[in-house]
């Protein structure tokens, strides 16, 4: 998802240095046309990486967004790019507060959360809500962000945060984005038993065992405000630019909630882009065409706009 902040730019060029040839201050410029300067090379801006459940540590460089990225990462550890679930930013354990979306942080470390055992469950829907919340990785799987207590998964307890939704009653959603599988599951039949195939991230022995998060977050998806970010952009190089401040971290918050509770889905970096548009728009109508150009795919109704726009630009205080 792109999204380029009004403190967006692009990293920094050059150095005291031209071409390994220093110039003393005061020295007169040589006569005669000037010489067509040499490209300078930006900064490289090199990140640390592992694999969740354990491995070296690796060093990757050169990637604008996340599909690029796992590239990277698999490349590294010499396994596919298909493998990777998502990434968590400096923890290895399946925390969604954590999660990796369009930005990172200078000096964030990743983990990448692999494949690992494929499992079957039956469900059958008692009621309109399973009480899962989907999102997805940038590259094609879906996977679960949230489940809330009582509801109809968090009863099944072989089901889990973190766990790639793969198939509904042996159809495949690979490649399907975290609005189209929730619009599946949501479309299921009542009383009518369906089939879920799972993938859960591969454990480390400290990790067996944990199962969910269902808490509420600010930050979540996010890195810390005052910090300068890397944004991942789905076109052109990306950027560097300076972290959300806290009002708009929790305008993005509002966003991501609104998400939840009309779609079942969660994903900080469209609540942000989100936010940027509302911002720009005087009035629900505007909004409502701005957002219908760049998110068509979504379909958002009009009670959502409207919310959406109240949040941003009229807030009135958190809502549970």
């Amino acid at each position: 998802m792109q999204r380029v902040g009004r403190h967006g730019r692009q990293p920094p060029e050059g150095s005291p240095m031209e071409n390994g040839v220093g110039q003393e201050p005061g020295t007169p410029e040589p006569a005669g046309p000037a010489a067509p300067r040499a490209a300078r090379a930006r900064p490289r801006l090199v990140f640390h990486t592992q694999l969740a459940h354990g491995s070296p540590t690796g060093r990757i460089e050169g990637f604008t967004n996340v599909k690029e990225l796992y590239a990277k990462i698999a490349e590294v550890f010499d396994i596919s790019p298909t493998e990777i679930l998502f990434c968590t930013l400096n923890t290895h354990k399946v925390d969604m507060q954590k999660l990796l979306g369009g930005q990172i942080g200078l000096e964030d470390f990743i983990f990448a959360h692999v494949r690992g055992e494929t499992k079957e469950v039956e469900v059958t829907k008692t009621e309109d809500a399973l009480g899962l919340t989907i999102t997805d990785n940038g590259a094609g799987y879906a996977f679960i962000k949230r489940i809330k207590e009582g509801s109809i998964i968090n009863r099944l307890q072989t089901v889990c945060v973190g766990d790639s939704i793969e198939a509904i009653n042996d159809h495949t959603i690979v490649g399907c984005r975290h609005y189209e599988v929730a619009r599946m599951l949501r479309e299921l039949p009542r009383a009518q038993p369906f089939t879920l195939r799972l993938v859960q991230p591969k454990k480390a022995f400290d990790m067996i065992g944990q199962r969910t998060r269902t808490g509420k977050s600010p930050d979540e998806g996010r890195v810390a405000s005052g910090k300068e970010t890397l944004r991942l952009r789905t076109q052109g190089p990306a950027v560097l630019e300076e972290g959300p401040s806290p009002s708009e971290e929790e305008a993005a918050r509002r966003v991501d909630d609104l998400l939840e509770s009309y779609m079942g889905i969660r994903d900080s970096e469209l609540a942000s882009t989100m936010v940027e548009a509302a911002k720009g728009s005087p009035s629900v109508a505007q909004l409502a065409q701005g957002l219908d150009s760049v998110l068509g795919e979504f379909a958002f109704p009009q009670e959502f706009v409207a919310e959406l726009w109240a949040a941003v630009c009229h807030p009135k205080g958190d809502k549970e």
